[in-house]
């Protein structure tokens, strides 16, 4: 598993790789499927798919959530699919949530092995400075978590 986040200029950047034990087709129908990233997502989270999990993925394809970012702190989510490229990427951007800025980038490439999956995630806290100092590193420590587990979850789909 290999997660890491370096900030500059008050944006945040995640970079996580993975190697998926599948072609190309199989990986790209369960990640372009969103009704599959509830299976992805820990239980703390309370996350919740409220529209937008019907069919595939497309560019401007709209998709809503209920979760906890922070515990006892829910909050709605709409994120929306900005580009598709079939079996390469696809972008999803925040349009409403708890981030002054999201913008989560997925690529795929097949390999010897398998599929090698990067996600590559820039976000930005809200309130500025004080933001990043109140909750830099418990947000930073959240997403490690999260990708975490995405990344044992995908272990046992794809074994």
């Amino acid at each position: 598993m290999n997660i890491r986040i370096t900030a500059a200029s008050g944006i945040y950047m995640l970079r996580a790789e993975q190697e998926l034990h599948c072609d190309i087709e199989t990986a790209w129908q369960y990640f372009s499927t969103p009704r599959n990233l509830q299976t992805l997502t820990p239980d703390n989270l309370g996350f919740e798919i409220t529209s937008g999990d019907e069919g595939e993925i497309y560019a401007g394809k709209i998709i809503t959530y209920d979760l906890s970012i922070l515990p006892l702190i829910k909050t709605k989510w709409v994120t929306e699919i900005t580009q598709v490229a079939d079996k390469r990427y696809f972008i999803d951007e925040q349009r409403k949530g708890p981030y002054a800025l999201w913008h989560h980038e997925h690529h795929f490439s097949a390999t010897e092995s398998g599929v090698l999956m990067k996600d590559y995630v820039s976000y930005k806290l809200p309130l500025g400075g004080p933001g990043r100092w109140v909750a830099g590193k418990l947000i930073a420590n959240r997403l490690k978590e999260i990708f975490s587990f995405r990344y044992k979850e995908l272990e046992r789909i794809f074994a």
